[in-house]
């Protein structure tokens, strides 16, 4: 029987590659197996009961109600990096096109069609309005080094620029993959007062929603140019305008577009392009294709955004699953009771992340009865037992 994933947005025919004749990718199903998106917005959606997960093609994860999801027993994938030099790319662009008035040069230009023999002088005559500045020797502070504010910061070292990163949260493997002139500072005010360009790369949350706010911007400097390819709510648009209008903010490139800031001089406006190309879509296919794979098939769990990472190597004849909440004595109460009832258990693992829920994943040398696996989901504290 082909294993139905229905796709709530159109996905790159690299997914199909991974899932072949055994899986099949439909736009309507009663029982999928999992779900496949990009921008669907899932927070009213009735997901089916035979769903085990959810797979996001590409970072952002806004779009989808994870501790409900985490609560039902659903696991949420992502793509973290895949569509990360396909954002890095635009990145770049947008901070060109912050130092460069190129944008309205190109929208006055069309404008003198129909001008005939003209044109040629009409350019010569109006191009002194749209001249700017080099980003050679200028310094760019990238708040929010992940996977693609690294890429990001490496490649305007690459371009002669002096960088600053902020990120209270990374890690030491992503630290060593920033270029090591990329200058590290834990004090956010103090990285967004001296730079020229600020590029942001956080998540969206009650902690970031709005950090690009009045009193940020007057901190500062004046001629700042901001690029955010994040999230719309990152920035108060209310006060990103009134420093528009003052000058203390040069220009602002978003990759995200609403209506408040159509039509705001210095504001160029893209319309969510970061991840649109042929190369980030087959990536995000492809990852989010092989994670909804080894989950179904091995139980394995990587790139989660509502479960710890989790995987083993098969041991047994017969394998466990069990998503349960993070409390004392659940695990011993598992292995109790199936190694009470004479079966060996060749291979375990068990992962929390010190969130509300875990994961656990059991080998056994033999099968479990009906009834003893219908006492494991009974047991208090367990959400959902899966049999591979």
């Amino acid at each position: 029987m082909t294993n139905e994933i229905l796709a709530l947005n159109s996905i790159a025919k690299t997914a199909d590659v991974v899932f072949g004749n055994k899986y099949k990718l439909v736009k309507e199903s009663k029982e999928p197996v999992a779900v496949v998106l990009r921008s669907f917005k899932m927070h009213d959606y009735t997901l089916p009961s035979s769903v085990l997960c959810v797979g996001r093609a590409g970072a952002g994860v806004n779009n989808i109600p994870l501790d409900r999801y985490a609560s039902e027993g659903v696991v949420v994938f992502n793509t973290p990096g895949a569509n990360a030099n396909a954002v890095k790319e635009l990145v770049i662009l947008s901070m060109l096109l912050s130092a460069r008035k190129v944008f309205d040069g190109i929208c006055w230009s069309q404008t003198l069609l129909g001008s005939g023999s003209e044109v040629e002088k009409l350019v010569e005559g109006g191009k002194s309005n749209f001249s700017g500045g080099e980003i050679l020797g200028k310094t760019l502070a990238v708040v929010g080094l992940g996977a693609i504010g690294i890429l990001v910061a490496n490649t305007a070292v690459d371009l002669g620029m002096m960088v600053i990163g902020y990120d209270p949260y990374i890690n030491v493997e992503s630290a060593r993959k920033l270029n090591p002139k990329v200058v590290i500072k834990h004090d956010l005010a103090g990285i967004l007062s001296c730079a020229d360009y600020i590029s942001l790369h956080t998540p969206l949350n009650d902690g970031t929603r709005g950090m690009i706010c009045e009193k940020s911007i007057m901190g500062m400097k004046k001629g700042v140019s901001i690029i955010n390819a994040s999230r719309s709510e990152l920035v108060d648009n209310e006060a990103l305008k009134a420093g528009l209008k003052n000058g203390h903010i040069n220009r602002y490139v978003t990759d995200f577009p609403t209506a408040s800031i159509l039509g705001v001089d210095n504001v160029v406006p893209i319309p969510h392009l970061g991840a649109s190309t042929a190369e980030a879509e087959d990536n995000c296919g492809h990852m989010v294709a092989n994670q909804i794979v080894d989950f179904i098939e091995n139980g394995n769990i990587t790139n989660s955004v509502n479960f710890p990472a989790c995987r083993l190597d098969r041991t047994g004849k017969q394998r466990l699953t069990i998503i349960h909440k993070n409390v004392k004595g659940v695990l011993s109460a598992i292995t109790d009771l199936v190694g009470g009832s004479g079966i060996n258990i060749s291979g375990f693992v068990s992962q929390s992340g010190g969130g509300t829920f875990a994961y656990a994943i059991l080998d056994l040398d033999s099968e479990l009865s009906t009834d003893m696996l219908k006492k494991v989901e009974k047991l208090e504290n367990v959400v959902k037992v899966r049999v591979i």
